[in-house]
């Protein structure tokens, strides 16, 4: 007989009280409360691309000016908007049980930094982020900041369904810094039809084996392989709780679940 997960906060704050060793699973719906766009499902469209039209290894080779612009738009919108009280909540709950000896890991699928901005320190970004590049020819990886990123595309990567491409000279696009190398930066970001960083991967099952608590929050549990995170811990019989505007197709699984915005939750679940 399958059990509902309870949504009793004060049961869920007891065992965060005894918990030693918490990962904390985060997706799009925690920075969605700060106005950062998904990009999944209706709406979801760039121009009058979807994201699994640009965000492909096929797509940059095809065409890197078009794909440049869309994440140019994207560092830029991003950049405008700050950590919400879910990010806040997340980050001071962290330092305070790291000052206490015990282990909080944030393994995120965004690729935002919020968390970083909110002041989180100990994270795994499972598909990289908006502000990192990585070298196709010596394949270095660097953070960048810089806005715009190059200026071919400053004041470029208009969201307009009628702007075109600009079709900017490969030689003007992001390139490498790297003396003597200078080759073509792509965004480090984890596309569709690639692979997880197999380094990256192995931390963060790491972190999953060796917790006590896990805690899965803004997060359709749809997107393979983090979605299977949670269900294998719940399956060892550690407790999960999930936190989301709405269940998903493994809430059934967890002993929690809080249906709301991650902004209001949070920031009571994981007061001191």
């Amino acid at each position: 007989m399958s059990v509902s997960p309870s949504a009793d906060m004060d049961s869920f704050r007891k065992l965060l009280l005894k918990a030693n060793a918490v990962v904390i699973l985060t997706g799009a719906g925690v920075s969605a409360e700060s106005g950062v766009p998904t990009f999944r499902g209706t709406g979801g469209l760039w121009r009058t691309y979807s994201a699994t039209d640009l965000a492909t290894p096929s797509a940059f080779r095809s065409n890197p000016s078009l794909v440049w612009e869309f994440y140019h738009h994207r560092r830029e919108n991003i950049a405008s908007k700050y950590p919400n009280n879910a990010h806040k909540a997340i980050a001071e709950f962290e330092h305070r049980l790291t000052k206490q000896g015990k282990q909080v890991s944030v393994i995120t699928q965004n690729i935002d930094e919020l968390h970083q901005r909110a002041g989180s320190v100990n994270i795994l970004e499972l598909h990289g982020s908006l502000f990192k590049t990585q070298c196709l020819k010596c394949k270095k990886v660097e953070s960048n900041h810089d806005s715009p990123i190059c200026e071919a595309l400053k004041g470029k990567g208009s969201a307009s369904p009628t702007e075109g491409g600009e079709k900017i000279p490969e030689l003007l696009l992001p390139r490498c810094k790297v003396p003597s190398c200078g080759g073509l930066l792509r965004p480090y970001v984890v596309w569709f039809h690639e692979t997880l960083d197999p380094i990256v991967l192995k931390k963060a099952e790491k972190e999953l084996n060796s917790c006590d608590l896990c805690l899965v929050i803004g997060t359709s549990s749809v997107v393979y392989p983090a979605a299977m995170f949670a269900p294998q811990v719940a399956a060892r019989g550690i407790p999960v709780a999930e936190f989301n505007v709405e269940t998903t197709s493994a809430t059934h699984q967890f002993g929690f679940h809080f249906s709301g915005p991650c902004g209001e939750l949070l920031p009571i679940a994981l007061a001191p």
